[in-house]
């Protein structure tokens, strides 16, 4: 297994497999993300930024795992409000956007080594602080899987802890719905 960070032509190159992998990844509970590669790639074209991150973890040639991140201000109209009165500068903080790594990779310390990359890119940027979101679902959700374990603990772990009351609000299509709809998402952060 091979990490390291894209840039340049290698991201752009790696972008189609990273949006495949996202649309893979995504679908497992508790995203349940019914995607396309269209919207993956519009999804995707920020992070050929210069202060974007993306990460990927290689079998070979194969990606099999990837993490992207960049500056949260960079994501304003998605966390403005979310972030709205809590004396946050959008400006000081890093987001870490996605880790997408299939399954038989996973326990590997894979998902360490994406926050590691991201973070220490951050810090190099000048950024105090980090955060991601994680989709919040009822505990009873009908797709929910038998012995389903969330992150809370790997997260912890790394120092991150959910913002009290701070979610933001992105939209996507479920599997099975016809059309795209507002989740709620809870906003995860530490000091670097």
């Amino acid at each position: 297994m091979e990490l390291r960070a894209l840039t340049g032509d290698t991201l752009a190159a790696a972008l189609d497999d990273v949006a495949r992998l996202r649309i893979e990844v995504f679908a497992a509970y508790p995203y349940l993300y019914d995607g396309d590669l269209a919207y993956e790639r519009r999804y995707l074209e920020p992070y050929r930024a210069q202060d974007a991150i993306v990460v990927g973890a290689f079998e070979g040639a194969e990606l099999v795992g990837a993490a992207t991140g960049m500056p949260l201000a960079a994501h304003a109209d998605d966390f403005a409000v979310a972030f709205e009165g809590t004396g946050i500068a959008l400006e000081d903080v890093f987001y870490c956007a996605e880790s997408v790594l299939l399954p038989e990779y996973r326990g590997q310390g894979i998902g360490h080594a994406f926050f590691e990359y991201r973070e220490s890119h951050a810090r190099r940027l000048g950024f105090d602080h980090a955060a991601f979101c994680a989709v919040l679902r009822p505990e009873d959700h009908p797709m929910k899987p038998e012995g389903y374990r969330p992150l809370d603990a790997f997260w912890r772990a790394r120092g991150y802890a959910p913002l009290d009351g701070i979610t933001a609000q992105f939209g996507w299509r479920d599997m099975g719905e016809e059309a795209e709809s507002l989740k709620r998402l809870q906003v995860w952060m530490r000091a670097l």
